[in-house]
């Protein structure tokens, strides 16, 4: 598991100067220090007002998403398991003068790594994918959120990465639910924006989470769901089949059969008073 995990690591820690050059504008470098957001449209709409929350966005990668949520009014932390990520979060913060901390440490030690807690947590767009273990992250979540305080997760919906394009079909390819110590081993020469620069450390391990654990885990863990919405867009093109749909966004195209590409869920933690 720790070799995995740290395979992991080596491999976004290699993506990061790519990420940060950004030569395809996926990750919107210039467009975001000149004041743009960064946020897609789906947590966009969802997310609410931030104004004055403190807020923690786990698995923050380089920074961007973070700091556009502080622009929205939020006291943001950033969390990531990368250092070269870490830094290069706190770059963007340094010249864009937006005040934000950045913390490096793995989810499942948030508690510990920023030893606070917080009235609003964030995680969006490939992140679970890397955990092998969603009870304790779902505990990890609770253990930082305030009383009253609210989980907002958005990211792939579970059962479509269960496909793979095969000739012009999707085809059910991947188990629904992967091991924590049998991880999907994925080899992949480049990263995900299209930049082709090689990654020398090009093996990751991913983990599969039916969102029926992801649910009962949150659950488990003592938060109570407010909403669970499925979206037929996502930010990237999952199937080589995908078109563009606007707004930085991708949709099957119409000769498909529709079917949920995104799933996002609101929970809360309660108040000590409301539990009987």
């Amino acid at each position: 598991m720790t070799e995995a995990i740290e395979s992991n690591r080596r491999n976004f820690d290699e993506r990061v100067s790519i990420h940060v050059r950004d030569t395809t504008g996926a990750y919107m470098v210039d467009r975001f220090l000149t004041g743009a957001d960064t946020l897609f449209p789906i947590e966009a709409a969802e997310i609410g007002d931030l104004a004055s929350k403190r807020l923690l966005h786990l698995q923050c990668h380089i920074g961007l998403d973070t700091l556009s949520l502080a622009r929205r009014g939020a006291l943001v932390t950033g969390l990531d398991f990368s250092p070269r990520a870490i830094a290069a979060a706190r770059d963007f913060s340094r010249k864009t003068g937006i005040s934000a901390r950045f913390v490096e440490a793995e989810v499942y030690d948030a508690p510990q790594a920023t030893g606070e807690t917080y009235d609003f947590i964030y995680t969006t767009w490939g992140t679970i994918v890397w955990l092998p273990d969603i009870p304790r992250w779902a505990r990890a979540i609770a253990m930082v959120l305030n009383p009253g305080g609210k989980l907002y997760f958005l990211d792939t919906h579970p059962h479509v990465m269960t496909l793979e394009e095969k000739g012009a079909c999707l085809v059910a390819t991947y188990p629904w639910r992967t091991p924590g110590d049998a991880p999907l081993v994925c080899e992949e020469s480049t990263t995900y924006t299209g930049d082709p620069t090689p990654i020398a450390s090009h093996v990751t391990y991913q983990w599969l989470h039916p969102l029926g654990d992801i649910l009962s885990s949150l659950i488990d863990a003592g938060l109570v769901i407010e909403s669970v919405r499925e979206h037929e867009r996502l930010p990237y093109k999952h199937f080589p089949m995908m078109i563009d749909a606007g707004d930085r966004m991708f949709r099957l195209p119409t000769s498909e059969l529709a079917m949920p590409l995104a799933v996002s869920i609101t929970a809360h933690k309660t108040h000590r008073r409301d539990r009987t």
